[in-house]
């Protein structure tokens, strides 16, 4: 067990410094320098890890055998500095989660080359595993439509004014509302993420094998 806290918090420092870097870059790059002014764009994991979101959730997961989830301190974003308006905080949201997507696809490769073609020793195949599932379930996590999660401002931008300001409500909770979702509906969420990180791998072993 020591042995898989380790490999988790290796994976989990690597996986959300990604996400919340590529928050600040796609920001960056869509006319908001807040992240960059404030030292965000950093490979620096201290500089985007939140001590509860990040490192105990996933930790208590593993430990009870639930999915393993979790989020980083979020970046900051200037909305009135993005172009294309809601769109533009929509394409930040979406840049931190498709990050996780993406490395849990490359990390499934690596898992299939070490599992299944050239037989690696059992360390490395245990870390790509671990590499899949918390990058997965990072990537489920983060696009649920519960603000502040990233997913939040995906509906945002497509749902209508009322929604928009119960949305803005909730925010003003800030994380919180997300903890005492987790407390109160975690069976329910549990097995939501359970549910997207299933079909997470069934797209990847079927374009992998």
């Amino acid at each position: 067990m020591l042995e898989s806290i380790i490999i988790v918090l290796i994976v989990i420092l690597i996986s959300m410094t990604l996400h919340e870097l590529m928050h600040g870059f796609v920001a960056y790059k869509l006319g908001d320098s807040t992240a960059k002014d404030l030292g965000r764009l950093t490979l620096n994991p201290l500089k985007h890890l939140d001590p509860l979101m990040s490192v105990a959730f996933p930790l208590i997961m593993l430990l009870t055998g639930g999915p393993i989830f979790g989020a980083a301190k979020p970046v900051p974003i200037n909305t009135r500095m993005l172009r294309y308006n809601e769109w533009g905080f929509a394409l930040v949201a979406l840049a931190g989660p498709l990050t996780n997507f993406i490395l849990a696809f490359i990390g499934y490769i690596f898992w299939h080359l070490s599992a299944r073609v050239i037989g690696a020793p059992d360390i490395i195949i245990i870390f790509w595993n671990f590499w899949v599932i918390v990058n997965l379930g990072f990537f489920a996590f983060n696009m649920l439509p519960l603000p502040p999660l990233d997913g939040s401002r995906l509906l945002y931008a497509v749902a209508p004014d009322a929604v928009r300001r119960i949305m803005e409500k909730m925010e003003s909770f800030g994380i919180i509302f997300v903890i005492v979702f987790i407390f109160v509906a975690g069976a329910l969420l549990s097995s939501i993420i359970g549910s997207i990180v299933g079909w997470a791998l069934w797209l990847f072993q079927s374009i992998i094998g």
